[in-house]
C-alpha cells in the first residue's frame, strides 16, 4: 500500500460514517454539477460522481498533496476533476454548480462567512449546500484525544455550536438552513499504543509533529506517542479503542 493510500484509509477510519448521511442530504441526481469542498483524497468526490452520472464533480482542496493523491486514486473515474484552492477565495464559476458538499472540510476557514458566501456564489440560484461538520465537543472523543499531544487540535470545533453555524450560513446569504445531529463510532485501533501510532501517522496530525526543527522530529514524535498512549487508555474497550463521534449535518439553499 502506498503512503497516499494509507493516509486516505486513515481519513476513512475517522470520517466514513458520515458519507452516506451527507450524500443522502445532498440529494444528488443524474446530471448534477457538484462541488466537493475540502475533498481531501476524493472519496466523497468519487461517491458523488457515481450519483451524478453524466454530470460533473469538482473536488477542491487547499492541500496540493491531497489533490495530487485524489487525482491518482480517481484514475479512470469519469466526470471527476480536482483543483487546488482555498474555497474562501477561490474563483469558482458564478452559478456553476447545482450542489455543494463537504465532509469535515469547512472547519478551518479564517473567515467562514466569506467562505460560505463564496461557495454560495458558486451555486446556481436555488442550488443546494450539504455539509457534515464536527458536532458538540461533549459528544466527540477524537479532538480531546488528539489535544493530549497537540493543544491546537481543538480548532476543529470552530463550527461545533449549531447557533453559530446557522448564523454564519445566514450571514453568507443562504436560506432554508437545517441543522441536525448524526453520530457514529470510530473504531480507531486495537489498543492504546496502536491508537497513538495511528494518530502520529495520520496526515491531519503530522503537521503538528513537523512544525519544529527537523533534527528534533524523532524526539517530538516519541513524546507525542507517549502522551497519546496514556490519553487513549480511557477509550479502551473489549473491542479496542472506540471513540464517540458526532457531526452536524447541515443543508441550505442559495436563494432563487
Amino acid at each position: 500500500m502506498s503512503a497516499v493510500e494509507r493516509d486516505a484509509d486513515q481519513y476513512e477510519v475517522v470520517s466514513a460514517g458520515y458519507t452516506a448521511p451527507l450524500l443522502a442530504a445532498a440529494g444528488i441526481t443524474v446530471g448534477d454539477r457538484v462541488l466537493d469542498v475540502g475533498c481531501g483524497y476524493g472519496t466523497t468526490t468519487r461517491a458523488a460522481a457515481l450519483l451524478a452520472g453524466s454530470g460533473r464533480v469538482l473536488g477542491n482542496d487547499l492541500s496540493p498533496a491531497m489533490v495530487a493523491g485524489a487525482r491518482a486514486l480517481s484514475a479512470g473515474v469519469d466526470h471527476v476533476a480536482f483543483e487546488v484552492g482555498d474555497a474562501q477565495t477561490h474563483p469558482f464559476p458564478d452559478g456553476g454548480f447545482d450542489v455543494a458538499i463537504s465532509r469535515m472540510g469547512v472547519m478551518f476557514f479564517a473567515d467562514p462567512v466569506a467562505a460560505f458566501t463564496n461557495i454560495g456564489r458558486a451555486l446556481r440560484p436555488g442550488g443546494r449546500l450539504a455539509i457534515a461538520t464536527v458536532g458538540a465537543p461533549e459528544d466527540n472523543d477524537l479532538p480531546g484525544l488528539v489535544a493530549a499531544a497537540a493543544p491546537g487540535a481543538d480548532a476543529v470545533l470552530a463550527l461545533s455550536d449549531p447557533a453559530h453555524l446557522t448564523a454564519v450560513l445566514g450571514a453568507a446569504g443562504l436560506q432554508d438552513i437545517t441543522v441536525r445531529p448524526v453520530a457514529t463510532t470510530i473504531a480507531l485501533a486495537t489498543d492504546p499504543a496502536a491508537a497513538a501510532e495511528f494518530i502520529c501517522e495520520w496526515g491531519a496530525f503530522r503537521g503538528f509533529l513537523t512544525a519544529g526543527p527537523a533534527e528534533e522530529f524523532t524526539a517530538r514524535r516519541a513524546v507525542a506517542a507517549a502522551a497519546l498512549t496514556v490519553a487513549a487508555q480511557r477509550f479502551h474497550t473489549g473491542d479496542g479503542i472506540r471513540l464517540r463521534s458526532s457531526a452536524w449535518l447541515v443543508t441550505a439553499v442559495r436563494p432563487a
